[in-house]
């Protein structure tokens, strides 16, 4: 606990930005308390860091660190953070987005950062809703589930954010949960030193919204949900697909050697120069 005190002192801005705006209970703060004892694992100084975040619930942990840090427009946050590697690769990158911020309005973004493998670190928490905003259902709200802009239960299918990053070409995507605290410090920090584009999903909750308007309980209750949901990759791999029913994959879905955006961007320039 004294240790992670002073992490609390070293890397947050308590003079300028606290109390948070967060409810109480929510998955954020859980979020923010993995990230910075991954960085503070990695060695980086808080210079060399960069935080980079959109709009809604999640793009307030931008505010609440002492890093470098650019609090963005809504679905914008990866155009941003690839300006950023591309002016200067040597910082290392960190981008936070909410499962609508990540994947409705910033869709695009984020298939084609995947695509060209940028040097940076995605952290998407999806907490199946629009919670900032009011409650409208985003591309990752389940089947069936209530939301104010489906009062009558939704009628559009998720995807899967993790799997969405293999497909497009992430070099690292790992999947964890707020319950599963050790894991998504793991998770986080393997990111922050993968070379290339790397993905974290977090699978968070969101009481005050989702969770109140599909009756699934408070915080305690919803986290519990996600321990009783969450099944290891190394176990998922010996289970048939009517076990993984209503399951999810927690850990590390990929992790390979791709070459990186930033490296041939500058090798680009050199032979133009030359030229």
């Amino acid at each position: 606990m004294a240790e992670f005190t002073q992490l609390i002192y070293k890397y947050l801005r308590h003079e300028k930005k606290f109390p948070h705006v967060w409810c109480p209970g929510c998955g954020n703060g859980i979020v923010l308390g993995a990230l910075i004892r991954a960085i503070d694992r990695t060695g980086f100084t808080k210079d060399e860091i960069v935080l980079v975040s959109g709009i809604g619930c999640s793009g307030r942990l931008s505010v609440y660190v002492d890093f470098n840090t650019l609090h963005t427009t809504h679905g914008r946050a990866l155009t941003f953070a690839t300006g950023v590697k591309l002016a200067n690769p040597k910082l290392q990158v960190i981008v936070v987005m909410g499962d609508g911020d990540a994947t409705a309005i910033g869709g695009n973004h984020f298939i084609h950062a995947a695509r060209r493998n940028l040097n940076l670190t995605a952290i998407i928490i999806n907490n199946n809703i629009y919670g900032m905003t009011g409650g409208q259902y985003s591309p990752t709200t389940p089947y069936g589930a209530w939301a104010t802009t489906a009062p009558y239960g939704h009628i559009e299918h998720p995807f899967s954010i993790a799997e969405l990053a293999v497909t497009a070409g992430a070099a690292m995507v790992g999947r964890g949960t707020v319950y599963h605290a050790n894991l998504l410090d793991q998770l986080m920090e393997a990111a922050i030193l993968k070379r290339g584009f790397a993905v974290v999903e977090v699978i968070s909750h969101c009481h005050t919204q989702f969770g109140l308007k599909n009756k699934l309980g408070g915080p305690v209750e919803m986290m519990r949900r996600q321990k009783e949901m969450a099944v290891r990759v190394e176990k998922a791999k010996t289970m048939t697909p009517e076990e993984l029913e209503g399951k999810i994959t927690i850990g590390t879905l990929v992790d390979r050697e791709l070459p990186i955006y930033t490296q041939e961007y500058r090798r680009i320039r050199e032979a133009a120069k030359a030229k």
